[in-house]
């Protein structure tokens, strides 16, 4: 699905404006001529699939556990001690 909205985004701007690259495209305010409300609702939707990509691949990581990361991210900061992590209260060395 993400290729084919990709392939949409590029043929579109490609019509509009031929000897873009697909890199260019990364960059369409570089590019006047892709100031059109097709390509952007084409590049939104891209970005779109592109963002739920990236939720899934998060929560399946999550949810999948990826070792030491996993465990960091469920160790509190603080472990419930007082001035720990640096913010307020405590002064160093103690």
């Amino acid at each position: 699905m993400e290729e084919a909205q990709r392939g949409k985004v590029i043929e579109l701007a490609r019509r509009l404006i031929p000897t873009l690259t697909a890199e260019d495209i990364r960059n369409p305010h570089d590019f006047p001529g892709l100031d059109d409300p097709d390509w952007h609702f084409e590049d939104g939707q891209l970005a779109g699939i592109e963002a739920v990509r990236f939720a899934l691949r998060g929560l399946a990581r999550d949810v999948l556990g990826d070792g030491e990361g996993r465990e960091a991210r469920e160790r509190p900061e603080s472990d419930g001690q007082p001035g720990a992590g640096g913010e307020g209260g405590g002064t160093q060395g103690e």
